[in-house]
């Protein structure tokens, strides 16, 4: 009996070996080019010691919104050196006027309680319509105001040169990172990856959950590069 138990013991020493080596092997098979994008040139950073993490999104990108909740799951346990920023993305025009909704959002100090409102209400009620807002921004004005938010602090803070020359600068930020679709998460200014490039699940669903795993082994190489543990 004590000889089959030790036999056991083993076995299961060695399944516990084969799995560790498969796992290891597994978070190691990340292909660039494949899974991730390297980004040519590195584009600078803001997070000081930290490893700088950047969301291109767009609000008017339902991807983007399916995102949101996932994201929020992956913030509350990412790394204390993980510097996380929001930035809005545009491939042209008329995506223009959603980057300068957020950076006004973002003036004013509300992006915890209007960024999460603002995808709903063109996602899920569509009270507003992208399409529209480009041409009048008064529903998005009235939008607001129904928020609670001051609607006269709100339409100064989009009309100001510094919120307008930011968006004005989105489309040329959106190319020097080599953002190709929404939503696309950027590592250190070194690698972009989206959840397109994760594989789906059995029902076809986009599998949010190994799209952060793979966020997170991209972190732990910008760390090694930085010289971090």
């Amino acid at each position: 009996m004590r000889i089959v138990n030790r036999l056991l013991g083993w076995v299961s020493v060695v399944v516990l070996a084969i799995f560790s080596i498969a796992s290891t092997t597994v978070s190691a098979q990340l292909v660039a080019g494949k899974d991730y994008q390297v980004i040519k040139p590195p584009q600078p950073t803001a997070s000081g010691k930290n490893v700088e993490v950047l969301e291109f999104f767009w609000y008017g990108c339902p991807h983007c919104s399916h995102l949101q909740p996932s994201l929020h799951e992956w913030l509350k346990r990412k790394s204390a050196d993980v510097a996380f920023q929001r930035q809005p993305a545009a491939f042209q025009d008329s995506w223009v006027q959603l980057a300068r909704t957020f950076y006004t959002i973002e003036a004013i100090g509300a992006v915890d309680k209007l960024h999460g409102e603002l995808f709903d209400a063109i996602h899920k009620t569509k009270v507003l319509n992208p399409g529209t807002l480009v041409k009048d921004q008064k529903p998005l004005f009235d939008w607001v105001a129904t928020k609670g938010m001051n609607r006269q602090k709100f339409v100064e803070t989009y009309n100001s040169f510094g919120v307008a020359s930011r968006a004005q600068r989105t489309i040329d930020t959106t190319s020097a990172y080599g953002i190709s679709g929404t939503p696309s998460i950027v590592i250190d200014g070194r690698f972009v990856i989206a959840p397109s490039m994760v594989p789906l699940k059995a029902n076809n669903a986009i599998d949010y959950e190994l799209f952060f795993k793979r966020v997170d082994q991209l972190i732990d190489i910008a760390r090694k590069n930085r010289g971090g543990k």
